[in-house]
């Protein structure tokens, strides 16, 4: 793997995935003994704390991209990647370095030994790829971070920071059930295992059992919670050609946004309430700066065209929320097109779910095994999930076959919706790019 610079971090990053074994271990005893070894970066960072099931990445994004706009100097960290391992960190609009990433794995290469040393367990590759971001942003000198919490939140790796500024909650639904827990509540309960004493606390509009866990945890550690009010989002006009999106929100009027699908006003809205409780800790954030940072945002993966002729939109749709947002938008957009589908997904996600909502839209349907990864259903047993609502559905033997049979199907005029596992959406944009030259079109 290199990076623009034509650097080799194949092995840098071969070490960092081999840790554990890539196995998920939740805790913060191995991180937190991986950074005190390191020099406890994050306690030299201010920090924005992101937790969620539905929504995180673009939270993410319009937050960073107005604390830039703002003037400040931002780290960004954020998983799975899409289209480069090296998106995961960021500061500013640029990813991490390839010599960067050999030079930060090298320090983590020094403290697993001392670790060792000592008979301390290791940190897992989830862990270690944490304590790089922090380590990275520290060498960077950030103003603040902007972080996205991986699985849950109070034995998340990255909630070994001190109290953010701002703990953030994006829409809260079912996933990661084995590790979290079976009720919306108990899941809400670890995710709000992030909030901290002395932090502002901001929230999407949640189910009641989900809210009433956050006010619970926010009155619990003394903080100030504040919610976004749906009603007051005014949604001004959208263009289903361009997917802009204009909206007024908090007394701000006309604010403009580039991410498609009318959940986003949603994001965008949290966003703001975000960066108001900022605003309240003394973060100077203009009224311009705002605007400038909302119509920046971008995020890969999430209703984003990567094609026009035919179009092609790749989303992250892996649960049954994402699911109903993805099928709201596939109505909105393209009200009497062609559908065809290329689905991949993941076996402890909830796939059956996510067919039942999706497949009776589609005209056509291709599975596919997400490659190279070891959590993935096998495209043959997708397949048989979707005949239960579509049957016409086809199992691809791979990638490249299933982008060619929906072209096929969808001619110039048809859209070509693949979803599901972010894990293959990165090579389907490779390969949409190898195939359509000129028509290639990026959001």
């Amino acid at each position: 793997m290199r990076d623009m610079a034509g650097k080799d971090i194949s092995d840098a990053i071969e070490y960092l995935t081999s840790l554990k074994g890539g196995a998920i271990e939740p805790g913060l005893e191995r991180i937190g003994k991986l950074l005190e070894t390191m020099g406890n970066p994050q306690d030299s960072l201010k920090f924005v704390h992101i937790a969620g099931t539905n929504g995180k990445g673009s939270a993410l994004s319009f937050i960073s991209e107005i604390l830039s706009a703002a003037g400040y100097k931002v780290g960004v960290y954020s998983s799975p990647a899409v289209f480069s391992y090296r998106e995961r960190f960021r500061v500013g609009h640029r990813n991490i370095s390839g010599a960067d990433i050999e030079r930060g794995v090298r320090e983590i290469r020094e403290a697993v030994g001392k670790m060792g040393e000592k008979g301390l367990d290791g940190p897992s590759c989830f862990e270690a790829e944490t304590a790089l971001a922090f380590w990275y942003f520290k060498e960077k000198n950030c103003d603040i971070a902007v972080i996205e919490a991986g699985m849950g939140g109070l034995l998340d790796a990255t909630n070994v920071i001190p109290a953010p500024l701002a703990c953030v909650f994006a829409s809260i639904s079912f996933d990661h059930m084995s590790f979290l827990g079976n009720t919306l509540e108990a899941i809400t309960e670890n995710k709000a295992g992030i909030i901290k004493p002395g932090s502002m606390v901001v929230s999407a509009k949640q189910y009641p059992g989900s809210m009433r866990v956050l006010e619970a945890a926010a009155r619990e550690k003394g903080c100030g919670l504040s919610v976004v009010c749906e009603e007051n989002i005014k949604d001004r006009r959208v263009s289903k050609a361009s997917f802009t999106q204009v909206f007024d929100y908090g007394g701000l009027k006309e604010l403009k946004i580039n991410l498609a699908g009318k959940y986003q006003l949603k994001n965008a809205a949290l966003s703001l309430e975000c960066i108001f409780a900022l605003r309240k800790q003394g973060l100077k954030i203009s009224d311009g700066a705002i605007r400038k940072g909302l119509e920046n945002a971008s995020w890969p993966g999430r209703f984003q065209k990567i094609s026009d002729k035919p179009c092609i939109i790749i989303d992250g749709a892996h649960n049954e929320d994402a699911a109903k947002v993805l099928a709201d938008s596939i109505d909105f957009y393209f009200t009497n097109r062609r559908i065809i589908y290329i689905m991949g997904m993941l076996k402890d996600k909830e796939y059956d779910k996510v067919c039942a909502i999706t497949a009776p839209k589609a005209e056509s349907i291709f599975t596919v095994t997400s490659p190279g990864n070891p959590r993935a259903l096998g495209a043959i047993e997708l397949a048989e999930a979707v005949r239960a609502y579509n049957g016409n559905v086809t199992a691809a033997d791979s990638l490249q076959e299933a982008l060619e049979m929906a072209k096929l199907m969808a001619g110039r005029d048809g859209v070509i919706v693949v979803f599901g596992s972010l894990s293959f959406l990165g090579k389907i944009t490779e390969l949409a790019d190898n195939g359509s030259g000129k028509d290639k079109k990026r959001r």
